[in-house]
């Protein structure tokens, strides 16, 4: 039960460090601006559980493969690494609007893109267009579809991700998924609600440092834990 609690409080605590002001809350908070809310928190929760499964799904395998005790020197690497990595975000010169900026201007470029392709048909035309809808499409609406692969792909590759493996190999892997989840789901709710008006208030300096801050700390308890067989 207590590996359960350990492995459900790091994976808690690392995924709100991780993805408040990341590029896919961004993109969720700019999403929710334009689109109805409940398809674009479904679709990028949605994609946030699957990819949480997945990762805590590799990192459990990952010690039948290999031997555990490399799994675990590997993880305490990887959150020393990811330490560092958002301390060096947090100190160096990088505008906090920037990052928001660029993924609106990319939805913007799509959106326009596909602004012009609503504009023509009757009601009649939508009813012919909504039978004639692909079978996915008659039960996912294309805006959840959206929300849900920007998310899926904006976070294949991110330290959320890989640090999320790594919990999971060295930890609990069902307390790992109950927090991750639970994680992206305060994350994602706050930046749909709150919209682009909370994504200009969150100081991105401060959720960099006290994330790298909670990777070396994982990391030193990772080093300093023996290694379970």
């Amino acid at each position: 039960m207590s590996s359960v609690v350990q492995g459900f409080t790091k994976s808690l605590a690392m995924t709100v460090l991780s993805e408040i002001g990341d590029k896919t809350f961004f993109a969720a908070a700019i999403l929710a601006m334009r689109h109805p809310r409940r398809l674009v928190l479904s679709g990028c929760l949605g994609a946030l559980i699957v990819m949480t499964i997945l990762s805590a799904v590799v990192g459990w395998v990952a010690p039948n493969l290999i031997s555990r005790k490399l799994t675990h020197h590997i993880t305490t690497v990887l959150f020393f690494g990811f330490g560092l990595w958002s301390l060096w975000d947090a100190f160096s010169d990088g505008g906090e609007a920037e990052e928001f900026e660029e993924v609106e201007k990319k939805l913007d470029a799509d959106f326009k893109a596909n602004a012009g392709a609503t504009k023509e048909g009757s009601k009649a035309d939508d009813e012919l267009k909504k039978q004639r809808r692909p079978f996915l499409l008659q039960f996912f609406s294309p805006i959840f579809l959206k929300a849900f692969s920007i998310t899926f792909f904006g976070e294949w590759g991110d330290k959320s991700q890989l640090a999320t493996i790594g919990l999971a190999a060295d930890e609990n892997p069902f307390g790992v998924v109950l927090g991750g989840i639970i994680g992206q789901a305060l994350c994602t709710t706050a930046a749909v609600v709150g919209g682009k008006s909370l994504a200009s208030q969150i100081s991105e300096k401060i959720v960099a440092l006290s994330g790298g801050v909670l990777f070396i700390v994982f990391g030193i308890q990772s080093f300093l834990s023996p290694v379970k067989s």
